[in-house]
């Protein structure tokens, strides 16, 4: 890497820090970044997945209060979340590559959809917690798999389908279930970093840069990240995940 490289890299890894730490799809910023820098999609994919953990480590000791009492419900849900990673994570390494560069445009797309429908979401979320279910259920298991699945194989935005799924299917506080969305993100995407470490092509100096920048922009992204009108966040998010679309499809 040129010095210019490894800034560029270690920004978008405070960059996505800060926004998981807000709408959760820091995956947006990093995985482009590296296919802007000449990775192939697999390797960029992969290295971002492994150095995101960093993230999403400080993100659950930020909700660490909130997770009080929940020991339960992550058990049974993280079950969920490991069994999905681990299918998405073999998909991603047993199918060809060129179906990841046909499949994740597709998947980019949706998330930046998320993205953008998130301020709904949560206002709908907000409105209903006076009448919520009783218990997540097996719906929310499956649901919690297939959004397993979907991280094991491309990460971007699980954390906006997870909250959706768990403040439809939980009785609990938002901020108790943005805890619990952190810590099943986490298992997620560690539990894929596992796999791709010992199976897929992981660039270490990408893994290090990006680990570096999320876990300082994790701390940060509470105090400033917030500071940032929503709008200006989600609108950058957008146009980097045009940007990775085009860049995936026509090379």
């Amino acid at each position: 890497m040129t010095p210019w490289e490894v800034v560029a890299v270690l920004a978008a890894g405070v960059a996505a820090g800060g926004i998981n730490a807000v709408v959760g799809s820091g995956s947006l910023i990093t995985f482009p970044t590296l296919l802007a820098l000449g990775y192939p999609p697999i390797v960029a994919n992969v290295s971002n997945n492994v150095g995101i953990v960093a993230g999403n480590v400080t993100g659950v000791l930020g909700y660490r209060d909130e997770l009080k009492g929940q020991r339960e419900r992550l058990l049974r849900l993280g079950a969920g979340s490991v069994l999905g990673s681990l299918v998405g994570g073999l998909l991603l390494l047993s199918l060809p590559a060129k179906a990841f560069q046909v499949i994740v445009p597709v998947l980019i797309a949706l998330a930046c959809v998320l993205v953008v429908a998130q301020p709904r979401l949560n206002a709908w979320l907000s409105k209903r917690q006076d009448n919520p279910h009783p218990h997540g259920g097996p719906w929310l298991w499956l649901g919690v798999f297939g959004a397993g699945i979907y991280g094991g194989y491309f990460g971007a935005a699980q954390g906006v389908v997870l909250i959706g799924l768990l403040g439809i299917f939980l009785d609990d506080h938002l901020q108790r279930v943005n805890a619990t969305k952190n810590m099943l993100s986490l298992l997620v995407n560690s539990t894929a970093a596992v796999l791709f470490a010992f199976f897929a092509p992981v660039d270490w100096w990408a893994v290090l840069l990006i680990a570096l920048g999320s876990m300082v922009g994790g701390f940060l992204g509470a105090r400033v990240g917030r500071r940032l009108p929503a709008r200006v966040l989600r609108a950058l998010i957008v146009c980097v995940g045009i940007v990775a679309i085009i860049k995936l499809v026509y090379g």
